[in-house]
């Protein structure tokens, strides 16, 4: 390295080596090193309207390629305004890189007033994020990059946040500045594959279960599946690990009582890649009577009280991949099992629901028509994107991005251009509800700017439908529940965006055909009362 780079040059100089090809980030007086380096390399930037949505879209951005996301952040209120988002990624297992200035290391804790001082900014993010460092020195940061790019490659993916004082960025680079290899996976042992495979061989009514730490061995899982003829059943992140229409696939409707009993007649559960996270529920937990195998690489989630029979520490694709292996020769000695028929189960989960549930279904369908088969939809927290997380079909996994765990408004617009600058040849689009659109709706300009070719449908009931729906289920008058909208159709014009009223599903199918042609954004208003 030579002794002129400075701090900031290097590190996204070693950003590079790291494979990293895109940053979202706001610029700020103390990263102004860090931009210095971006003029000198190919990696893009990509400038969002707020540092929340920088974040949603590094978290799009990850969950649709399976590489890490990356943010460039300053300190203080930028990583706070970045935080919610931050803590998305990390209770939906999804890696982020978040680089943040930080006051000069004289001023760490002193209290003197600096500018974006804090208390105590690395705790701060430390409560988001798998972990959080300061760099004290410019020979700390090479190392603790070297420590985030690992934890992405073999442990449970979360954010992580590297604070570095802003004296640091303009001082000389020296030492070793290359990326370093990365560890190898977790591999299973022999006597777990072997177990697991024997009782899921010998079992006479097995399932699977199949979560988010799944994403990557959908051709694995299948297989697997198939040689047992299990049924499956996938979580809201896991969606797509199995493809739609197969037909043991019984949905990702934890929720249903159908499902429920599916699960309670199993008497081997195979759960890979799954936290048995309460959003997927709903209504309390979830018994588990018969046998419970578990992999996953996080062994806090094998000491849970879902308490598995054979816990596996391990990679999700390896470890199934050697089941597979294993499971001929056994099942030689076992008799053949009967196909189960789930589209009973299937037809009557679907079409279950209130007449909400059914204006929700009818929009679903039309805009599933208009989709690819390999489009990815970012949603948000609506009810009309809750159907769809139990009902909307997609055939692969990384396609449908939903805010499971923490449960954050504003996720679907930044989250679908992030998707769509990591996957700009595969269709995406945003389903968000009327509310939380106004969240990060200053994001469509970000859209507008990089001429994304992103319908966005928008579920107007002009109000927080489902806050509304538990208040009157709990027996009292709605309140501070119903808001004033803006004209959404002025509102895209002022941003150069397109828009279109969908009052029926099949104007929704035609809005979405033509927006994914477009030059820019489309702004796609469905009308819920009209449907």
């Amino acid at each position: 390295m030579p002794a002129e780079t400075t701090v900031g040059e290097a590190l996204v100089r070693l950003l590079e080596e790291y494979g990293v090809a895109h940053v979202f980030g706001v610029p700020g007086v103390h990263t102004i090193e860090l931009y210095r380096g971006l003029t000198q390399s190919p990696i893009r930037h990509i400038l969002p309207r707020h540092e929340q949505g920088a974040a949603f879209m590094a978290d799009g951005y990850a969950r649709a390629t399976g590489q890490p996301g990356v943010c460039f952040l300053i300190s203080g209120p930028g990583l706070l305004n970045a935080a919610t988002a931050i803590g998305q990624a990390y209770s939906d297992s999804v890696p982020l890189l978040v680089i943040a200035s930080a006051i000069a290391r004289a001023d760490l804790g002193m209290g003197r007033g600096r500018l974006h001082e804090m208390q105590d900014q690395r705790a701060a993010a430390e409560t988001v994020s798998a972990w959080s460092e300061t760099a004290l020195a410019a020979a700390a940061i090479p190392d603790l990059a070297a420590r985030a790019f690992a934890d992405f490659a073999v442990k449970r993916p979360r954010p992580v946040v590297l604070n570095i004082p802003i004296d640091l960025f303009p001082e000389p680079a020296a030492g070793d500045w290359t990326a370093r290899p990365l560890p190898a996976i977790a591999l299973p042992a022999e006597w777990d594959v072997r177990e697991a495979a024997g009782r899921l061989a010998r079992s006479s009514k097995p399932m699977l279960i199949v979560g988010g730490g799944a994403v990557r061995a959908s051709a694995e899982i299948t297989a697997l599946a198939e040689a047992l003829q299990a049924p499956v059943v996938t979580t809201i992140a896991g969606k797509g690990v199995v493809p739609n229409g197969h037909p043991l696939l019984a949905g990702a409707m934890m929720a249903a009582s159908e499902i429920r009993d599916l699960i309670r007649a199993a008497d081997t559960v195979l759960a890979v890649g799954t936290e048995f996270a309460s959003p997927d529920f709903w209504d309390g937990e979830i018994e588990v009577p018969g046998v419970l195998i578990r992999v996953d690489i996080d062994p806090a989630e094998l000491s849970d009280a879902y308490r598995a029979d054979l816990p596996i520490c391990a990679d999700a694709k390896a470890t199934v991949a050697a089941i597979n292996r294993e499971l001929p020769a056994l099942l030689l000695n076992n008799p053949a099992r009967a196909v189960p028929d789930l589209s009973a189960l299937r037809h009557s989960v679907y079409g279950a629901g209130d007449a909400a549930r059914a204006r929700h279904r009818a929009a679903l369908e039309g805009f599933r028509r208009a989709l690819p088969e390999d489009a990815i939809v970012a949603t948000d927290m609506t009810r009309i994107a809750y159907a769809g997380n139990e009902i909307f079909p997609v055939s692969g996994p990384g396609q449908w991005l939903h805010p499971v765990g923490f449960g954050t408004l504003g996720y679907a617009l930044p989250a679908a251009i992030g998707a769509k600058i990591g996957r700009p040849e595969t269709p995406v689009a945003a389903l968000v509800g009327d509310y939380g659109f106004q969240y990060t709706a200053m994001e469509l300009m970000t859209a507008v700017e990089l001429e994304l070719s992103l319908p966005i449908l928008i579920w107007n009931n002009d109000a927080l439908g489902e806050i509304r729906a538990g208040m009157r289920q709990a027996g009292f008058a709605p309140l501070a529940v119903e808001q004033a909208n803006p004209n959404f159709a002025q509102f895209a014009a002022a941003c150069g965006a397109g828009y279109e009223r969908a009052g029926s599903p099949r104007a929704i199918e035609t809005a979405v055909t033509a927006a994914l042609q477009a030059d820019g954004p489309t702004l796609i208003e469905a009308i819920a009362v009209e449907f």
